[in-house]
C-alpha cells in the first residue's frame, strides 16, 4: 500500500460521512390570498424554510413558488401552519395534457392556457367475447347466422 493507495483509502473515508446535498427544486403551491398584506406574510414565512433562495408570491393566481434545496413536503407543511388553505399546484399547460376539455380537469378559476392536471384513470382492457356469438355471426359460414 503506497502513498496513492493510502491517499485513497482515506478519501473515500471522508466522502462516506459527507452528506449529499439536496437537488435543487421548484416547488409550486395554491395558497387562498385574499390581499397583499397575505401575499407578504407567505413570502415572509416561506423565506425562513431551510434551503429556500428563491420565493415568488402571486395573489392574483394565488400562487407561491418556492425555488432552492428544499423538500416539497417541509414547504407545504410551513404553508399550513398559516392557517390558510393550501394545496401543491394542480395546474399544468394545457398543451401537456392529453384531454383538456373533460370535466374532471376543466376549472373555472384555472389561470389562462391551464387546465387540472388529472391523472390517467381509464384504462382500455380487452373484453372477452362469448364464443357463441362469434359462431353465431361467422362470415365464413354464411348459413351460420340463426337469427335470419
Amino acid at each position: 500500500m503506497g502513498v496513492e493507495g493510502t491517499w485513497e483509502y482515506f478519501s473515500n473515508l471522508v466522502n462516506k460521512h459527507r452528506k449529499k446535498k439536496k437537488q435543487m427544486q421548484t416547488v409550486s403551491l395554491k395558497v387562498r390570498m385574499d390581499c397583499e398584506g397575505c401575499g407578504r406574510k407567505m413570502k415572509q414565512i416561506m423565506s425562513r424554510v431551510k434551503g429556500a433562495k428563491k420565493v415568488d408570491v402571486d395573489v392574483k393566481q394565488m400562487k407561491v413558488t418556492v425555488t432552492g434545496y428544499i423538500e416539497p413536503k417541509k414547504v407545504l407543511k410551513a404553508a399550513q401552519a398559516t392557517k390558510k388553505k393550501v394545496e401543491m399546484w394542480p395546474y399544468v399547460p394545457v398543451s401537456l395534457e392529453p384531454y383538456p376539455y373533460i370535466s374532471a380537469s376543466y376549472d373555472k378559476k384555472a389561470p389562462p392556457n391551464m387546465v387540472r392536471s388529472v391523472p390517467n384513470t381509464a384504462t382500455i382492457t380487452e373484453t372477452l367475447v362469448n364464443e357463441n356469438y362469434v359462431r353465431m355471426f361467422s362470415d365464413d359460414n354464411p348459413y351460420a347466422c340463426s337469427i335470419m
